[in-house]
């Protein structure tokens, strides 16, 4: 019998149990999929402390890559043998074997490996919404990405330089500004030890840049709001440091009549139609070498309290994969 990671009440790494699961066959319009590698994301982290509720018990992950094993009635564009990677739900991908809705799963392009894929579907398709639906970064655009040197980062400071736009990344440490500069950035700043707003307006010479994406919350939102051009894009999609607190919307006007908006992947890959083409985007730049996806990081599944232990504590960088 398969085994999954299963959680029965929230908290800390230990909450996460290493258990047997039956699965059975796929109910019509399902897939069973078997698990090559499993992908490690921070909202992991937000669904076992409880910060985003979940229903227990249940299991915990949202992507990984592997092979159909058998299709339920309905299902006629995918076969057993297919090579297939997914994200964004529903939870349970900390598993050998699970079965899911086939109209969440992609089609491995055969230039792109599990390890590869499971690395980057829900990173690469968080940054191909943010890049290319949410605010359309364009050849010339000033933008800053915080946690340049995260697994988001590193892919979308990559996306963000081909596009043509100049990119500010924030880091913590030499090392992070390292890496991150050999991917994309052209600026780095360490928000550790230098005032972030004050850097990014020296280097955009007073102006501000036209979109922030921040997926660190608390700690630089109000940064993130102090480093916009006038009407520029605040994109508020995590809270690693913490939720931001409760603000006037006054605010964006007095800064400079600001936009906010705090998106997920959910939303933007509801429709089938919309998570093909972002998917076909990303497997593009993939494929065609304009983004490199840093795999840093393997865990064995089991254990996986490890590597949650790890990425709280910010010892990561670039993309980590579970082994199942």
């Amino acid at each position: 019998m398969p085994f999954a990671i299963r959680m029965h009440q929230t908290g800390g790494p230990e909450v996460m149990c290493w258990e047997e699961l039956e699965v059975g066959d796929p109910a019509p319009g399902e897939a069973r999929v078997r698990h090559q590698a499993v992908g490690l994301n921070y909202i992991d982290i937000y669904h076992r402390s409880g910060l985003y509720p979940l229903q227990l018990p249940n299991g915990l992950g949202l992507e990984a890559a592997g092979c159909v094993e058998a299709v339920g009635a309905g299902v006629s564009d995918l076969h057993p043998g297919d090579r297939v990677a997914y994200a964004g739900g529903p939870v349970g991908a900390y598993s050998q074997v699970r079965c899911l809705p086939a109209d969440r799963l992609l089609k491995l392009p055969e230039n792109i490996d599990f390890r590869t894929a499971a690395a980057m579907m829900l990173q690469g398709l968080t940054s191909a919404y943010l890049l290319r639906r949410t605010y359309h970064v364009q050849a010339g655009d000033n933008v800053l990405i915080h946690a340049a040197a995260g697994g988001v980062g590193l892919i979308a400071c990559q996306w963000a330089k081909a596009l043509g736009a100049t990119v500010i990344g924030t880091v913590a440490g030499a090392a992070k500004a390292a890496l991150a500069l050999a991917h994309g950035c052209d600026h780095v700043i360490d928000y550790s030890r230098e005032d972030f707003p004050r850097r990014v307006r020296e280097i955009t010479a007073g102006e501000g840049v036209a979109v922030v994406y921040d997926g660190v919350g608390k700690d630089t939102f109000g940064g993130s709001l102090d480093s916009l051009r006038t009407c520029g894009m605040m994109v508020s999609f995590g809270n690693a440091s913490g939720p931001v607190p409760p603000f006037d919307p006054l605010l964006l006007s007095q800064k400079g009549s600001l936009f906010l908006t705090r998106p997920t992947l959910m939303h933007y890959t509801a429709k089938r139609a919309d998570l093909v083409a972002l998917g076909a985007e990303l497997f593009e730049v993939v494929g065609s070498g304009k983004v490199r996806i840093e795999v840093n990081q393997t865990y064995p599944l089991a254990e996986v309290a490890r590597a949650h232990r790890d990425l709280e504590a910010r010892k990561h960088t670039g993309s980590t994969i579970l082994l199942p």
